[in-house]
Protein backbone atom coordinates (compact mmCIF):
# COMPACT_ATOMS: atom_id res chain seq x y z
CA UNK A 1 0.00 0.00 0.00
CA UNK A 2 1.06 3.28 -0.78
CA UNK A 3 -0.57 5.26 2.01
CA UNK A 4 1.22 7.11 5.44
CA UNK A 5 0.73 4.00 8.19
CA UNK A 6 -0.39 4.59 11.16
CA UNK A 7 0.99 1.43 12.83
CA UNK A 8 3.66 3.04 15.98
CA UNK A 9 7.47 2.54 14.38
CA UNK A 10 5.99 2.30 10.98
CA UNK A 11 7.28 6.12 9.71
CA UNK A 12 10.04 8.24 10.25
CA UNK A 13 8.89 11.14 12.38
CA UNK A 14 8.47 13.29 9.60
CA UNK A 15 5.88 11.34 7.75
CA UNK A 16 3.75 11.26 11.33
CA UNK A 17 3.44 14.89 10.89
CA UNK A 18 5.89 15.58 13.89
CA UNK A 19 7.81 19.05 13.14
CA UNK A 20 11.62 18.08 11.51
CA UNK A 21 14.13 20.94 10.43
CA UNK A 22 15.70 18.73 8.26
CA UNK A 23 12.51 18.17 5.06
CA UNK A 24 11.69 20.63 2.34
CA UNK A 25 8.14 20.79 0.31
CA UNK A 26 10.26 19.52 -2.34
CA UNK A 27 11.42 17.00 -0.29
CA UNK A 28 7.91 15.89 0.90
CA UNK A 29 6.34 16.32 -2.41
CA UNK A 30 9.47 13.61 -4.07
CA UNK A 31 8.58 11.53 -0.87
CA UNK A 32 5.12 11.66 -1.96
CA UNK A 33 5.50 10.54 -5.40
CA UNK A 34 8.46 8.34 -4.74
CA UNK A 35 6.24 5.90 -2.55
CA UNK A 36 3.76 5.46 -5.29
CA UNK A 37 6.26 4.80 -8.18
CA UNK A 38 7.97 1.86 -5.88
CA UNK A 39 4.98 0.69 -4.72
CA UNK A 40 3.62 0.39 -8.24
CA UNK A 41 6.50 -1.09 -9.98
CA UNK A 42 8.25 -2.78 -7.08
CA UNK A 43 6.76 -3.42 -3.72
CA UNK A 44 3.57 -4.68 -4.22
CA UNK A 45 4.89 -7.36 -6.29
CA UNK A 46 8.41 -7.75 -4.51
CA UNK A 47 7.67 -10.86 -1.95
CA UNK A 48 6.18 -12.70 -4.38
CA UNK A 49 9.50 -12.35 -6.48
CA UNK A 50 11.75 -12.83 -3.87
CA UNK A 51 10.06 -15.97 -3.06
CA UNK A 52 10.44 -16.72 -6.84
CA UNK A 53 14.14 -15.63 -6.59
CA UNK A 54 14.59 -13.26 -9.44
CA UNK A 55 13.02 -10.12 -10.16
CA UNK A 56 11.87 -9.84 -14.11
CA UNK A 57 14.31 -7.88 -16.28
CA UNK A 58 11.17 -5.52 -17.28
CA UNK A 59 11.59 -3.90 -13.80
CA UNK A 60 14.83 -2.49 -14.24
CA UNK A 61 13.74 -1.11 -17.65
CA UNK A 62 10.74 0.25 -15.75
CA UNK A 63 13.33 1.91 -13.13
CA UNK A 64 15.56 3.74 -16.19
CA UNK A 65 12.49 4.69 -17.94
CA UNK A 66 11.57 6.71 -15.47
CA UNK A 67 14.99 8.10 -14.24
CA UNK A 68 14.40 6.11 -11.07
CA UNK A 69 17.81 4.22 -10.37
CA UNK A 70 19.51 8.14 -10.66
CA UNK A 71 18.85 8.56 -7.36
CA UNK A 72 21.17 5.35 -6.30
CA UNK A 73 24.33 8.02 -7.40
CA UNK A 74 26.06 9.82 -4.70
CA UNK A 75 24.61 13.24 -4.14
CA UNK A 76 24.99 15.86 -5.91
CA UNK A 77 24.12 14.07 -9.24
CA UNK A 78 26.29 14.50 -12.04
CA UNK A 79 24.43 17.55 -13.78
CA UNK A 80 25.70 17.83 -16.79
CA UNK A 81 26.25 13.98 -17.88
CA UNK A 82 22.63 13.52 -17.20
CA UNK A 83 21.15 17.30 -19.12
CA UNK A 84 23.65 15.88 -22.08
CA UNK A 85 21.75 12.62 -22.00
CA UNK A 86 18.20 14.75 -21.69
CA UNK A 87 18.09 13.95 -17.62
CA UNK A 88 16.41 17.09 -16.29
CA UNK A 89 14.40 15.62 -13.62
CA UNK A 90 13.66 12.59 -11.48
CA UNK A 91 9.97 12.36 -10.66
CA UNK A 92 9.88 16.28 -10.92
CA UNK A 93 13.04 17.06 -8.92
CA UNK A 94 15.53 18.75 -10.60
CA UNK A 95 18.96 17.12 -11.07
CA UNK A 96 20.73 20.29 -9.78
CA UNK A 97 18.46 20.62 -6.80
CA UNK A 98 19.13 16.90 -5.55
CA UNK A 99 20.59 16.49 -2.18
CA UNK A 100 21.50 13.55 0.44
CA UNK A 101 17.47 14.26 1.63
CA UNK A 102 16.19 13.31 -1.30
CA UNK A 103 18.57 10.16 -1.64
CA UNK A 104 17.78 9.29 1.91
CA UNK A 105 14.24 9.41 0.51
CA UNK A 106 14.71 7.13 -2.28
CA UNK A 107 16.81 4.79 -0.22
CA UNK A 108 14.12 4.48 2.27
CA UNK A 109 11.28 3.99 -0.14
CA UNK A 110 12.82 1.44 -2.04
CA UNK A 111 13.14 -1.63 0.51
CA UNK A 112 9.58 -0.58 2.12
CA UNK A 113 8.46 -4.01 0.99
CA UNK A 114 10.11 -4.80 4.13
CA UNK A 115 12.70 -7.00 1.94
CA UNK A 116 16.28 -5.58 0.98
CA UNK A 117 16.70 -8.25 -2.30
CA UNK A 118 14.10 -7.10 -4.80
CA UNK A 119 15.72 -3.23 -4.68
CA UNK A 120 19.28 -4.79 -4.26
CA UNK A 121 18.79 -6.52 -7.83
CA UNK A 122 18.08 -3.05 -9.02
CA UNK A 123 20.39 -0.71 -8.02
CA UNK A 124 24.20 -2.32 -7.15
CA UNK A 125 25.66 -0.53 -10.14
CA UNK A 126 23.88 2.77 -10.03
CA UNK A 127 24.69 2.83 -6.70
CA UNK A 128 28.23 1.82 -6.07
CA UNK A 129 29.50 0.95 -9.89
CA UNK A 130 29.27 3.64 -12.02
CA UNK A 131 30.36 6.41 -8.93
CA UNK A 132 33.90 5.85 -9.52
CA UNK A 133 34.19 6.53 -13.39
CA UNK A 134 31.82 9.43 -12.57
CA UNK A 135 34.55 10.50 -10.29
CA UNK A 136 37.91 9.53 -11.44
CA UNK A 137 37.69 7.91 -14.74
CA UNK A 138 39.42 9.84 -17.81
CA UNK A 139 36.94 11.71 -20.05
CA UNK A 140 37.86 8.70 -22.92
CA UNK A 141 36.50 6.18 -20.38
CA UNK A 142 33.43 8.47 -19.29
CA UNK A 143 32.43 8.74 -22.50
CA UNK A 144 32.91 4.87 -23.99
CA UNK A 145 30.42 3.73 -21.11
CA UNK A 146 28.49 6.63 -19.37
CA UNK A 147 26.27 6.90 -21.88
CA UNK A 148 24.59 3.06 -21.73
CA UNK A 149 25.52 3.26 -17.61
CA UNK A 150 23.43 5.96 -17.01
CA UNK A 151 20.95 5.35 -19.30
CA UNK A 152 20.54 1.64 -17.87
CA UNK A 153 21.38 0.12 -21.70
CA UNK A 154 24.15 -1.93 -19.94
CA UNK A 155 24.32 -2.77 -16.65
CA UNK A 156 27.37 -2.54 -14.18
CA UNK A 157 28.76 -3.93 -10.56
CA UNK A 158 31.15 -3.42 -8.45
CA UNK A 159 33.61 -6.14 -7.77
CA UNK A 160 35.70 -5.91 -4.71
CA UNK A 161 35.22 -8.92 -2.56
CA UNK A 162 37.05 -12.41 -3.58
CA UNK A 163 36.80 -15.77 -1.85
CA UNK A 164 39.72 -15.16 0.15
CA UNK A 165 39.59 -11.28 0.82
CA UNK A 166 36.43 -9.30 1.76
CA UNK A 167 36.45 -6.60 4.36
CA UNK A 168 40.62 -7.02 4.00
CA UNK A 169 40.10 -4.81 0.65
CA UNK A 170 44.24 -4.51 0.82
CA UNK A 171 44.91 -8.44 -0.20
CA UNK A 172 42.78 -9.12 -2.55
CA UNK A 173 45.18 -11.38 -5.08
CA UNK A 174 42.74 -10.76 -8.68
CA UNK A 175 45.45 -9.31 -11.11
CA UNK A 176 45.99 -7.45 -13.55
CA UNK A 177 49.34 -7.28 -16.05
CA UNK A 178 50.06 -5.38 -18.53
CA UNK A 179 50.34 -7.52 -21.93
CA UNK A 180 53.48 -7.49 -23.91
CA UNK A 181 52.51 -5.04 -26.54
CA UNK A 182 51.19 -3.09 -23.82
CA UNK A 183 47.74 -2.12 -24.90
CA UNK A 184 45.82 -4.45 -22.43
CA UNK A 185 45.58 -5.53 -18.86
CA UNK A 186 45.33 -9.42 -18.60
CA UNK A 187 42.99 -10.13 -15.07
CA UNK A 188 43.12 -13.37 -13.64
CA UNK A 189 41.28 -14.42 -10.52
CA UNK A 190 37.84 -14.73 -8.78
CA UNK A 191 35.57 -12.39 -7.77
CA UNK A 192 33.04 -13.64 -5.31
CA UNK A 193 29.63 -12.78 -3.44
CA UNK A 194 29.16 -10.10 -6.38
CA UNK A 195 25.65 -8.39 -6.07
CA UNK A 196 24.12 -7.97 -9.90
CA UNK A 197 27.09 -9.85 -11.45
CA UNK A 198 25.49 -12.21 -13.17
CA UNK A 199 23.16 -9.71 -15.08
CA UNK A 200 26.35 -7.30 -15.58
CA UNK A 201 27.78 -6.43 -18.77
CA UNK A 202 30.46 -4.59 -16.94
CA UNK A 203 32.19 -4.22 -13.32
CA UNK A 204 34.12 -1.82 -11.86
CA UNK A 205 36.79 -4.51 -10.22
CA UNK A 206 39.32 -4.05 -7.78
CA UNK A 207 42.44 -5.45 -9.15
CA UNK A 208 46.62 -5.96 -8.31
CA UNK A 209 48.40 -3.91 -10.84
CA UNK A 210 51.49 -3.54 -8.77
CA UNK A 211 53.38 -5.71 -5.95
CA UNK A 212 51.56 -6.28 -2.27
CA UNK A 213 49.10 -4.24 0.26
CA UNK A 214 47.36 -1.37 -0.94
CA UNK A 215 49.51 0.63 -2.96
CA UNK A 216 49.48 -1.97 -5.56
CA UNK A 217 46.05 -1.83 -6.16
CA UNK A 218 43.50 -0.45 -9.05
CA UNK A 219 40.12 0.41 -10.08
CA UNK A 220 39.54 -1.18 -13.68
CA UNK A 221 35.85 -1.35 -15.65
CA UNK A 222 36.23 -4.87 -16.52
CA UNK A 223 33.78 -6.08 -19.33
CA UNK A 224 31.33 -9.62 -17.92
CA UNK A 225 28.85 -10.86 -19.61
CA UNK A 226 29.57 -12.69 -22.76
CA UNK A 227 33.27 -11.66 -22.50
CA UNK A 228 36.04 -14.19 -23.33
CA UNK A 229 37.57 -15.85 -20.47
CA UNK A 230 34.93 -15.14 -17.70
CA UNK A 231 32.75 -17.03 -16.33
CA UNK A 232 29.64 -16.42 -13.91
CA UNK A 233 27.84 -18.54 -11.34
CA UNK A 234 24.93 -17.32 -9.19
CA UNK A 235 25.25 -17.91 -5.45
CA UNK A 236 22.32 -19.25 -3.69
CA UNK A 237 22.22 -17.26 -0.23
CA UNK A 238 20.04 -17.55 2.42
CA UNK A 239 19.21 -14.01 2.01
CA UNK A 240 18.34 -11.05 -0.62
CA UNK A 241 17.47 -13.98 -2.91
CA UNK A 242 17.08 -11.46 -5.41
CA UNK A 243 20.14 -9.69 -5.78
CA UNK A 244 21.60 -11.65 -8.22
CA UNK A 245 24.71 -12.62 -5.75
CA UNK A 246 27.77 -14.09 -8.13
CA UNK A 247 30.83 -16.17 -8.50
CA UNK A 248 33.15 -14.63 -11.35
CA UNK A 249 36.25 -16.47 -12.54
CA UNK A 250 38.73 -14.60 -14.73
CA UNK A 251 41.11 -16.80 -16.78
CA UNK A 252 43.10 -14.21 -19.31
CA UNK A 253 40.56 -11.81 -19.93
CA UNK A 254 41.92 -8.82 -21.91
CA UNK A 255 40.86 -5.64 -20.89
CA UNK A 256 41.85 -2.36 -23.12
CA UNK A 257 44.55 -0.14 -20.59
CA UNK A 258 42.36 2.68 -21.06
CA UNK A 259 39.89 0.98 -18.82
CA UNK A 260 41.97 2.04 -15.63
CA UNK A 261 39.90 4.32 -13.99
CA UNK A 262 42.63 7.08 -11.99
CA UNK A 263 46.12 5.70 -11.95
CA UNK A 264 47.63 2.85 -10.84
CA UNK A 265 47.87 2.11 -7.86
CA UNK A 266 44.86 4.93 -6.57
CA UNK A 267 42.46 2.03 -6.31
CA UNK A 268 42.44 1.63 -2.73
CA UNK A 269 41.76 5.27 -1.76
CA UNK A 270 38.87 5.20 -4.42
CA UNK A 271 37.32 2.09 -2.82
CA UNK A 272 37.55 3.50 0.33
CA UNK A 273 36.13 6.74 -0.50
CA UNK A 274 33.28 4.77 -2.75
CA UNK A 275 32.19 2.53 0.78
CA UNK A 276 31.33 5.83 2.16
CA UNK A 277 28.73 6.20 0.31
CA UNK A 278 27.33 2.74 -0.16
CA UNK A 279 27.61 2.65 3.59
CA UNK A 280 25.35 5.44 4.36
CA UNK A 281 22.57 3.55 1.65
CA UNK A 282 22.74 0.63 3.28
CA UNK A 283 21.99 2.40 6.57
CA UNK A 284 19.26 4.31 5.64
CA UNK A 285 17.79 0.95 3.78
CA UNK A 286 18.60 -1.09 6.41
CA UNK A 287 16.81 1.29 9.13
CA UNK A 288 13.67 0.79 7.14
CA UNK A 289 13.74 -2.64 7.17
CA UNK A 290 13.95 -2.54 11.02
CA UNK A 291 11.02 -0.10 11.14
CA UNK A 292 9.07 -3.12 8.97
CA UNK A 293 9.77 -5.68 10.78
CA UNK A 294 9.35 -3.73 14.49
CA UNK A 295 5.91 -2.39 13.26
CA UNK A 296 4.48 -5.72 11.52
CA UNK A 297 5.05 -7.20 15.10
CA UNK A 298 3.46 -4.12 16.85
CA UNK A 299 -0.19 -4.88 14.78
CA UNK A 300 -0.16 -8.00 15.04
CA UNK A 301 0.41 -7.70 19.23
CA UNK A 302 -2.65 -5.76 18.67
CA UNK A 303 -4.48 -8.53 17.29
CA UNK A 304 -2.78 -11.82 18.51
CA UNK A 305 -4.59 -12.75 22.07
CA UNK A 306 -2.94 -15.95 24.37
CA UNK A 307 -4.03 -16.30 27.94
CA UNK A 308 -7.21 -14.19 27.18
CA UNK A 309 -5.62 -11.34 26.71
CA UNK A 310 -4.17 -9.74 23.58
CA UNK A 311 0.20 -9.56 22.91
CA UNK A 312 -0.20 -6.11 24.00
CA UNK A 313 -1.73 -6.31 26.95
CA UNK A 314 1.44 -8.57 28.17
CA UNK A 315 4.58 -6.33 29.99
CA UNK A 316 6.65 -7.96 28.60
CA UNK A 317 5.71 -7.95 25.15
CA UNK A 318 5.47 -4.08 25.33
CA UNK A 319 8.68 -4.02 27.49
CA UNK A 320 10.28 -5.54 24.16
CA UNK A 321 8.84 -3.61 21.81
CA UNK A 322 9.69 -0.62 23.91
CA UNK A 323 13.43 -1.48 23.67
CA UNK A 324 13.76 -2.58 19.95
CA UNK A 325 11.49 0.85 19.41
CA UNK A 326 14.27 2.97 21.34
CA UNK A 327 17.06 1.63 19.28
CA UNK A 328 15.02 2.10 15.53
CA UNK A 329 14.46 5.92 16.12
CA UNK A 330 17.94 6.27 17.85
CA UNK A 331 19.31 4.54 14.92
CA UNK A 332 16.89 7.47 12.33
CA UNK A 333 18.11 10.22 14.57
CA UNK A 334 21.68 9.58 14.14
CA UNK A 335 20.79 9.06 10.33
CA UNK A 336 19.57 12.58 9.67
CA UNK A 337 22.03 14.26 11.33
CA UNK A 338 24.61 12.72 9.52
CA UNK A 339 22.34 13.41 6.37
CA UNK A 340 22.20 16.95 7.18
CA UNK A 341 25.99 17.41 7.62
CA UNK A 342 26.94 15.86 4.56
CA UNK A 343 24.87 18.78 2.73
CA UNK A 344 26.22 21.56 4.56
CA UNK A 345 30.11 20.35 4.20
CA UNK A 346 31.97 20.50 1.64
CA UNK A 347 32.83 17.05 -0.16
CA UNK A 348 36.51 16.75 0.64
CA UNK A 349 35.99 18.05 4.53
CA UNK A 350 32.74 15.41 4.75
CA UNK A 351 35.28 12.59 3.37
CA UNK A 352 37.78 13.54 6.06
CA UNK A 353 35.69 14.43 9.14
CA UNK A 354 32.95 12.17 8.27
CA UNK A 355 34.21 8.30 7.13
CA UNK A 356 34.74 6.70 10.59
CA UNK A 357 31.18 7.88 11.67
CA UNK A 358 29.39 6.75 8.47
CA UNK A 359 31.19 3.20 9.40
CA UNK A 360 29.98 3.63 12.51
CA UNK A 361 26.58 4.41 11.25
CA UNK A 362 26.45 1.23 9.06
CA UNK A 363 27.53 -1.26 11.89
CA UNK A 364 24.80 0.42 14.24
CA UNK A 365 21.65 0.14 11.94
CA UNK A 366 22.61 -3.69 11.04
CA UNK A 367 22.65 -4.10 15.09
CA UNK A 368 18.91 -2.45 15.30
CA UNK A 369 18.21 -4.44 12.18
CA UNK A 370 18.92 -7.59 14.28
CA UNK A 371 17.25 -6.00 16.91
CA UNK A 372 14.39 -5.45 15.47
CA UNK A 373 13.97 -8.91 13.57
CA UNK A 374 14.65 -11.08 16.36
CA UNK A 375 12.24 -9.26 18.42
CA UNK A 376 9.88 -9.69 15.65
CA UNK A 377 10.04 -13.04 15.18
CA UNK A 378 9.82 -13.65 18.92
CA UNK A 379 6.58 -12.11 19.20
CA UNK A 380 5.13 -13.92 16.09
CA UNK A 381 6.20 -17.04 17.90
CA UNK A 382 5.65 -20.45 15.69
CA UNK A 383 4.20 -18.09 12.90
CA UNK A 384 7.89 -15.97 12.54
CA UNK A 385 9.78 -18.98 11.69
CA UNK A 386 7.31 -19.94 8.88
CA UNK A 387 7.98 -19.41 5.35
CA UNK A 388 4.63 -18.74 4.47
CA UNK A 389 1.52 -17.46 6.33
CA UNK A 390 0.88 -14.25 8.63
CA UNK A 391 4.74 -14.47 9.57
CA UNK A 392 6.36 -14.91 6.14
CA UNK A 393 7.50 -11.43 6.01
CA UNK A 394 9.27 -11.28 9.47
CA UNK A 395 11.43 -14.98 8.61
CA UNK A 396 11.99 -13.34 5.58
CA UNK A 397 13.15 -10.32 7.35
CA UNK A 398 15.54 -12.39 9.61
CA UNK A 399 17.06 -13.92 6.96
CA UNK A 400 18.21 -11.02 5.62
CA UNK A 401 20.02 -9.73 8.76
CA UNK A 402 23.15 -11.47 7.83
CA UNK A 403 23.29 -9.44 4.58
CA UNK A 404 22.91 -6.09 6.40
CA UNK A 405 25.84 -6.75 9.09
CA UNK A 406 28.70 -8.22 6.11
CA UNK A 407 28.30 -6.14 2.89
CA UNK A 408 29.89 -2.83 2.55
CA UNK A 409 32.82 -4.02 5.13
CA UNK A 410 31.77 -6.73 8.17
CA UNK A 411 30.41 -5.10 11.40
CA UNK A 412 33.25 -5.58 13.32
CA UNK A 413 35.37 -4.62 11.27
CA UNK A 414 33.57 -1.28 10.68
CA UNK A 415 33.84 -0.70 14.56
CA UNK A 416 37.01 -1.08 14.81
CA UNK A 417 37.50 1.36 11.38
CA UNK A 418 35.27 4.20 13.23
CA UNK A 419 37.45 4.55 16.15
CA UNK A 420 40.52 4.42 14.47
CA UNK A 421 39.64 7.26 12.54
CA UNK A 422 38.71 8.79 15.62
CA UNK A 423 41.60 8.59 17.32
CA UNK A 424 43.50 9.41 13.32
CA UNK A 425 41.16 12.66 13.62
CA UNK A 426 41.83 13.35 16.80
CA UNK A 427 45.96 13.20 16.99
CA UNK A 428 45.43 15.26 14.28
CA UNK A 429 43.85 18.39 15.72
CA UNK A 430 45.73 17.72 18.91
CA UNK A 431 49.22 18.42 16.66
CA UNK A 432 47.60 21.29 14.75
CA UNK A 433 46.02 23.04 18.59
CA UNK A 434 49.79 22.18 20.06
CA UNK A 435 51.23 24.26 16.86
CA UNK A 436 49.01 26.92 17.52
CA UNK A 437 49.98 27.36 20.66
CA UNK A 438 53.77 27.51 20.16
Amino acid sequence: MAEISTVPFAEPPYLRGLPSPYYTEGHRLFQKACRVFMYEHLLKNAMEWEKEGTVPEYVFKNFCKHNMLLPNLPAPLPVAWLKRLGIHDILGVKVEEWDYFYSAIYADELPRSGLMGPGGSLNAGFGFGIPPIIKHGSPELQEKYLPDLLTGRARCCIAITEPDAGSDVANISTTATKSECGKYYIVNGHKKWITNGIWSELSTMAVRTGGPGAPGLSLLVVPLKGYPGVTMQRLKVSGQITGGTTFIELDDVKVPVGNLIGREGEGMKMVMNNFNHERLTISVGVTRQARVALSTAFAYCLKREAFDKTLMDQPVVRHRLAKAGAELETMWAFLEQLLYQLCNMPKEESDHQLGGITALAKAKSAMVLNECAQCAVLLFGGAGVTKQGQGELVEAILRDVPGARIPGGSEDVLLDLSVRQLVKLYNLQDKQLGKSRI
